[in-house]
């Protein structure tokens, strides 16, 4: 699941021209800046001395008498957690905090976050045929929702045609089937594109996927430059995590290439590339693990890009991202601070990007999907009103909220409804949207910050010595690095060291509740096919004939865009699963070694 957030807001006029904005980089207060670092260096070691003091004596005594309840505290990525925080364990420059919409951005990418725009509240919808996942957007824009995100099937993910023999019963059952541009056009009849953005979750295939959105677009008369969203097409993390994928990797990242390439000239409010730590979360990475191997991979992209020919400033203001929101809290919250913040420097001082809008990470938070459970479902409700309130305090542009029956089925309509609600309570009546960054200047959030961060940089550290992303991926670096984690997890799960309502402590013997689960009706797979059949038979012959044999002219061109010939490919109805076969011809096929 990924999704889209919200455009960059404008550049102030210094801004463009390459001007700072700091008040204290005004050479006529160096004076003032020394005198800050002189009483801050101070203030560290009284409160130093009075936490020695206050150890050795009030918190000695009571442990006597009362023990703390175990000897270790660590937060969920099993970073060490100190009893209490203080001034001592402030950054120990200023400007590593800053303030909103400034540089480095720890506080958020812009100066008036939800005080002047709201996150976009997306849930994901996707089943069956097209025409039935429309009717859930209508529903849950009839709800309030402000954008769309679309979950696809199996087969198509994975670019097969819903009658190849490796689809049969897979077709809609977990996301809605898309093979030819009809499909596309009917996701989104009645959908004024234009002005409602539009997220698509899809790695291998994405680029077919957008090359259909681009044909509906333009059929409609609509101004591709007026478009916003994003498919998510992050093919790394696929090798890394979530092992969805059709070409090798070098091939694959090509096409993420083209894509960003083509939508840095036609399509200035999109974003092709949507790169997701929440895969790699979810397939049992910790969250250190999360935003370091997003980082990675964010400097693979960028650099491919670069080496292209497209400078920094043209496209990385498109760049958007994917993240969890899991379940410890304040870690949370402190890894989207620190991701944010390491983004900016790297953009800045590795790729030499001068625009603000080039160095503003923008971001997705989806809830945790692996912390619902099925015991005690009523109480995933709770779960995921902590998490999302985790992804606002962390400064989220774009939420999903899971549903409480997720841990079951594809959610109904009535589990949908109620989390969006938990968005709008936390967007209308908590009051916590009225304050950028609550938790700012947090002693124990700002030292959680400083440690992630530094997490990140010795984690790239370790890739950058293998090579880059791919020799790691080759190497199987990340996916042990997850396994390991993951494994990890499980142990402290099945001890009970990590406590998980209704599983593992409070579990309830006696449970029989009933929830309501959304069923798929069993004839839409024939129909999709008997619709896939029609417009192969119906089509222009010749016309998809020549598209094909012109893809395939470029897909052997290294230095070509794949785009224009993938639209022209949907636009002569060719399927999806013919376009990805022929380039197998080209591109050949991907079989991972398995690590232990």
């Amino acid at each position: 699941m990924t999704d889209q957030v919200s455009t960059p807001a404008p550049e102030s006029t210094a801004e463009k021209q390459g001007l700072s904005t700091d008040p204290l980089s005004n050479p006529g207060e160096e004076s003032t800046v020394e005198e800050l670092r002189l009483a801050s260096d101070a203030l560290r070691k009284r409160a130093q001395a009075e936490l020695e003091e206050w150890e050795n004596n009030e918190l000695a005594d009571f442990i006597k008498r009362a023990p703390e309840s175990r000897e270790n505290y660590v937060t969920g990525s099993g970073l060490p957690v100190k009893r209490v925080y203080g001034p001592q364990d402030l950054p120990e420059s200023y400007d590593e905090i800053g303030l909103p919409g400034k540089y480095p951005y720890t506080r958020g990418p812009y100066p008036t976050m939800y005080r002047g725009r709201k996150w976009t509240m997306r849930q994901i919808a996707g089943f069956g045929q097209a025409e039935e996942t429309n009717k859930r957007f209508q529903y849950l824009i009839a709800q309030g929702q402000t954008g769309l995100s679309v979950d696809f099937d199996m087969p198509t993910l994975m670019g097969l045609d819903s009658d190849h023999e490796m689809s049969l019963g897979e077709v809609g059952r977990e996301g809605v089937a898309i093979d030819v541009l009809p499909d596309m056009a009917a996701l989104f009849d009645g959908i004024d594109l234009e002005n409602i953005s539009v997220s698509m979750t899809i790695n291998p295939s994405a680029w077919i996927l957008m090359a259909m959105y681009i044909a509906v677009a333009e059929d409609r008369g609509m101004d591709l430059n007026k478009l916003s969203g994003t498919i998510q097409n992050d093919i790394l993390k696929e090798y890394v995590a979530q092992k969805e994928w059709i070409f090798p990797v070098r091939p694959s990242m090509r096409i993420v290439r083209d894509c960003v390439a083509y939508g840095a000239e036609h399509m200035a409010r999109y974003n092709p590339v949507n790169i997701s730590g929440y895969h790699i979360s979810e397939a049992g990475g910790n969250a250190i693990q999360e935003v370091a191997f997003t980082m990675a991979i964010t400097k693979a992209y960028v650099e491919d890009v670069v080496k292209a020919g497209v400078d920094v400033d043209k496209f990385a203001s498109r760049l958007s991202f994917f993240f969890v929101s899991q379940a410890d809290m304040f870690e949370e919250v402190a890894k989207f601070r620190a991701v944010r913040r390491y983004y900016a420097k790297m953009m800045k001082e590795h790729f030499g990007a001068k625009k603000p809008n080039s160095m503003r990470l923008r971001f997705h938070a989806q809830t945790a999907a692996a912390t619902l459970t099925k015991p005690q479902p009523m109480v995933n409700i709770v779960r995921t009103a902590i998490q999302a309130l985790s992804a606002v305090l962390g400064g989220a542009q774009s939420i999903h909220t899971n549903g409480l029956d997720e841990a079951y089925t594809i959610p109904s309509e009535m589990a949908m409804k109620l989390a969006l609600r938990t968005q709008q309570i936390i967007a209308d009546e908590t009051n916590v949207p009225n304050v950028i960054d609550p938790l700012g200047g947090s002693y124990y959030v700002e030292a959680l910050t400083d440690e992630i961060e530094k997490g990140i940089q010795d984690y790239m550290d370790k890739v950058e010595a293998m090579g880059g992303v791919v020799p790691a991926i080759e190497q199987g670096f990340f996916q042990k690095e997850i396994s390991d984690t993951a494994y990890d997890y499980a142990k402290r799960k099945a001890s009970g060291d990590r406590p998980v309502i209704g599983v593992n402590k409070y579990v309830d013997e006696q449970e029989d509740q009933k929830i309501e689960v959304h069923q798929l009706d069993p004839e839409s797979e024939a129909r999709q096919i008997r619709r896939l059949k029609q417009v192969r038979a119906d089509r222009d012959q010749d016309r998809a004939q020549k598209a094909l044999d012109n893809l395939l002219a470029v897909a052997r061109d290294e230095n070509a865009n794949l785009m224009p010939a993938t639209i022209e490919a949907v636009r002569a109805h060719l399927s999806m699963g013919e376009i990805t076969g022929a380039l197998r011809e080209v591109f050949g096929s991907y079989q991972e070694t398995p690590v232990f």
